[in-house]
């Protein structure tokens, strides 16, 4: 084997066997495959795609990469979701907790978030204390106890996609159909899940912008997790405006909080009663209508699996008792809007990447986050809003000019004087 005429081979088009992809991923993940030449043959991959049979096998090894947990002997079907991203998306933090409330066992490993688009890991960890590297000992037990746990990529589990995946990040080669169906694939499967829902999101906020292009990813990953016997289903959902109002990350642990108590915005909980409800179905449970879960956020059943989850895995209870006591950001800015009208659009991916400057996110993987940084937002589309009244409410720690945030904030809200419908949130169910 010759890494040298693989790339090449694929560059030209041509399909690399299983065993060719084989030798690929033991001599990357052993170190003998440079970070440039596997760079080389991602882009590749990017530009010329790869076969059903490929992304089968690449899938498969990425899984033989790791260890396998074996979730069989649970008395519930362990069955997890997996968001391909978006700005505002906190739907994990609520759907977790809810559905092992409803008799769902849920496995979830998660990711940390890369420019415009937040990650669950970092969210998380902004609860003082909480600890998201778990040993797959420590994963399976509290699966076991609690019926949820919340985790990051492990040395342990796939530890080729973990490599592979922080490559990508640096060259550009994310959004590739089937090095995305292979990671989020291989880590469902190695983590134990025997049943898959899929958040594809859709719109200007999301990686996949438009709707054929979140079909054509939710397909290839239906059709490869058929192969490995992972019945799957996947929800396509709008993202040009953010889902909920905050974006940051303690903000949105702040406002998961609110859902779980039955006060969450309404955007949020309905796209997390819409998967929960489809992880129930899959783990063959009867549900009527996603609204049959609301009454799980309104009696305090999610929320006291929440407050269990963050206490099983080391985080400080009180900070979900009482957010107020959580330390404040160094400055707080009210952006106050400058005409008044209905609200056409709220530009996702503008609010994400100024959300991520103001330092809730990072440029590229180890820069560090401040969790106390982010927007909320006052309104959503459709709303009607008045001149000189608040639109957004802006923390950072950072020394930024304020007038500077403040345009951006106007500039990324659409006003216009005649009034508008909201647009759907559920675009289409696809199986």
């Amino acid at each position: 084997m010759n890494i040298e005429r693989l790339i090449v081979r694929k560059r030209d088009g041509h399909e690399l066997s299983k065993t060719e992809l084989e030798y690929v991923i033991k001599g990357y993940v052993a170190g003998e495959i440079p970070d440039y030449q596997m760079a080389a043959l991602l882009m590749a991959i990017y530009f010329q795609g790869m076969s059903w049979e490929e992304t089968e096998a690449l899938t498969r090894l990425m899984v033989q990469s790791g260890q396998k947990v074996d979730l069989s002997h649970l008395d519930r079907m362990p069955v997890d979701k997996h968001s391909t991203g978006g700005v505002g998306d906190k739907v994990s933090l609520v759907l977790a907790p809810l559905a092992a409330a409803a008799g769902v066992a849920v496995p979830m490993m998660s990711g940390r978030g890369l420019g415009h688009s937040g990650g669950t890991l970092d969210k998380l960890e902004s609860i003082p204390g909480f600890r998201t590297q778990l040993s797959l000992a420590e994963f399976i037990r509290q699966v076991e106890t609690i019926g949820v746990a919340m985790i990051g990529q492990t040395d342990e589990i796939v530890p080729a996609d973990k490599k592979i995946y922080a490559l990508r990040d640096r060259t550009g080669t994310v959004p590739s159909i089937p090095l995305v169906v292979a990671s989020i694939l291989s880590k469902k499967i190695a983590e134990g899940a025997k049943g898959l829902v899929l958040d594809v999101k859709t719109g200007r906020g999301a990686f996949f912008r438009t709707p054929d292009q979140a079909t054509q990813l939710a397909e290839a990953i239906i059709s490869i997790a058929k192969r490995f016997d992972l019945p799957t289903t996947a929800v396509m959902t709008a993202m040009d405006q953010p889902l909920g109002l905050a974006v940051g990350n303690w903000l949105e642990v702040r406002e998961a909080i609110d859902a779980l108590q039955g006060n969450g915005p309404n955007d949020l909980v309905d796209v997390t009663l819409v998967l929960t409800a489809e992880m129930l179905r899959l783990a063959g449970k009867a549900i009527r209508h996603p609204d049959d879960l609301r009454p799980l956020l309104t009696n305090g059943m999610a929320y006291a699996k929440f407050r269990e989850l963050v206490s099983a895995q080391g985080g400080d209870v009180s900070f979900i008792e009482n957010p107020a006591l959580y330390p404040p950001s160094r400055y707080h800015h009210t952006v106050l809007n400058e005409r008044e009208g209905y609200i056409h659009g709220i530009d996702a991916l503008n609010i994400g990447l100024l959300a991520m400057e103001l330092g809730a996110g990072r440029a590229k993987m180890g820069d560090p986050i401040d969790y106390t940084s982010g927007i909320v937002l006052h309104h959503k589309v459709g709303d009607w809003v008045g001149n000189g009244q608040p639109v957004a409410e802006v923390y950072y720690s950072k020394t930024m000019d304020p007038e500077q945030i403040e345009q951006r904030i106007l500039a990324a809200i659409q006003i216009d004087a005649a009034p508008i419908q909201a647009p759907p949130l559920i675009l289409k169910r696809i199986q």
